[in-house]
């Protein structure tokens, strides 16, 4: 099986775009195509059928590879913005202006987020820009070295207008000296950033270090009320997406004035900006196209590599291990990685290795610090554990991780005893989900303290599971 893969600079699509692709697979009987882990449109066909695909494909604009990632895609976190990102700076318009001024095409990969969310991997790329939580318009550079997991991060801060042009400074200095900074476990970022010629660039010191959020993975798909109108994310179990359906809800997009589609990290279609008068459209499409919704959090938190069947075997295997004991994974990200070096992350990291001149498959658990995929160091769970007990010790390194969070929490109640006493106060539960909001709790993941009651939670809270809006909460009593 071949692929031919299609960058959307960003994981931000036009649905006029994404129509000309799916129109030309039409003509040639492809029925079904995939998003890759870098937000990217991958299109597997049969080796006899990539001659037919290039012969059109060249008649167009459109850029393509085949069977190389040669040039692999700009990651942006714009998806989020406006559904799982409040209260930031950064919007469309500037996610664009940096897109639009990278003028090369990067070999090395390149990564764009607010550091005001977690659902898009801030650290996987080599050149990773981070949006400064209190200087607008200034982002934070972290380098990780190519085929390392060596990351440096830069004391100066670079203004919006010259990410592109740093970016491109930056990548020719490492590939200029490859045996200094490509697949080196010894790459060293200040002898690289002394290299930079910084006088072109509006830089300033950084006040503190970029302050990285603590993980926690919203759940991402269903059609979601957000401000006054829907967003609609959707995850296929085999990663596989009709096309049929996709141009179908391309010409929907098009003709209810959505003017853009979004690809995630999580290789899952979004789509914002649906209106109200236009919900039901949406909802007659996934009925004809019969688009399940609302899979468990257990399936949806496992990030797998590109082109990996063995990948979504063991996916699959595993997500029916959890439901044995009916576990809960809500808030944690589990990466399968079957390929050394590969771009997967997680907050639990399984990863395969052949013994016995590759007759079979072995399995060792990597635990992230605090379990956050953002950071690159952590600890050896297990090693060289057989199949068929790799669900329960997943299942334990599960609950070491809700052991964790446990302690957590428990440490940030001990200096504020007060809370204890107001556990009786009026509950506030969501209608939707039926989660309640505790004071004792707090929400750490999206910033609240504990000892925040809920008349004191901003306008814009929204419910931890559900992502419902903070007015769905009612007041239930003591």
């Amino acid at each position: 099986m071949s692929y031919v893969k299609i960058n959307f600079l960003g994981g931000i699509i036009s649905p006029g775009d994404l129509l000309e692709i799916l129109n030309i697979l039409d003509r040639l009987k492809i029925r079904q195509v995939r998003f890759g882990l870098r937000q990217q449109l991958l299109i597997p066909l049969e080796a006899d059928m990539v001659g037919d695909l290039v012969s059109i494909l060249d008649q167009t604009e459109i850029r393509f590879e085949i069977n190389e990632e040669l040039y692999p895609n700009i990651v942006s976190s714009y998806p989020a913005e406006e559904v799982f990102i409040q209260d930031t700076w950064l919007s469309e318009g500037v996610y664009r202006d940096i897109l639009d001024g990278i003028d090369y095409l990067p070999t090395l990969k390149i990564n764009i987020s607010d550091s005001n969310q977690s659902f898009t991997p801030l650290l996987t790329g080599n050149i990773n820009w981070v949006a400064s939580a209190t200087e607008a318009h200034f982002w934070h550079l972290f380098i990780r070295f190519p085929k390392t997991n060596v990351i440096y991060e830069w004391t100066s801060i670079v203004y919006t207008q010259d990410v592109a042009s740093f970016s491109k400074n930056l990548e020719e200095l490492i590939l200029a000296d490859r045996e200094s900074f490509y697949d080196q476990v010894e790459a060293n970022g200040e002898q690289l950033m002394s290299r930079m010629e910084l006088k072109d660039f509006v830089i300033r010191s950084a006040i503190l270090p970029a302050q990285l959020p603590a993980f926690n993975l919203p759940y991402y798909e269903g059609l979601n009320r957000y401000n006054n109108r829907y967003w609609l994310g959707i995850y296929r179990r085999k990663e596989l997406f009709s096309c049929d359906f996709l141009r179908e809800a391309c010409q929907l997009c098009l003709d209810t004035k959505v003017g853009q589609m979004g690809s995630t990290p999580w290789k899952t279609l979004m789509i914002k900006g649906i209106e109200e008068k236009d919900k039901g459209a949406w909802n007659l499409l996934l009925e004809k196209h019969q688009i399940n919704m609302r899979h468990a959090a257990n399936e949806l938190n496992f990030q797998l590599e590109d082109h990996s069947p063995a990948g979504l075997d063991l996916k699959q295997f595993l997500v029916r291990q959890l439901s044995i004991e009916d576990t809960r994974s809500f808030g944690l990200s589990i990466g399968i990685k079957t390929r050394p070096k590969s771009e997967v992350f997680g907050g639990i990291v399984i990863r395969s290795r052949p013994i016995l001149w590759g007759l079979f498959q072995v399995y060792d658990i990597m635990c992230a610090h605090d379990f956050n995929p953002n950071q690159r160091t952590g600890s050896l769970f297990c090693k060289g554990v057989p199949k068929f007990v790799l669900g329960e010790q997943l299942r334990r390194a599960i609950l070491s991780f809700y052991k964790f969070r446990t302690s957590q929490v428990q440490q940030s109640l001990l200096p504020d005893i007060r809370i204890h006493e107001n556990l009786k106060e009026d509950r506030y539960f969501c209608q939707n989900c039926l989660s309640r909001y505790d004071p004792a709790y707090g929400d750490i993941g999206k910033g609240i303290t504990v000892g925040t009651f809920f008349e004191d939670l901003p306008s814009d809270y929204c419910c931890e599971l559900c992502e419902s809006p903070k007015s769905a909460f009612h007041l239930v009593g003591n």
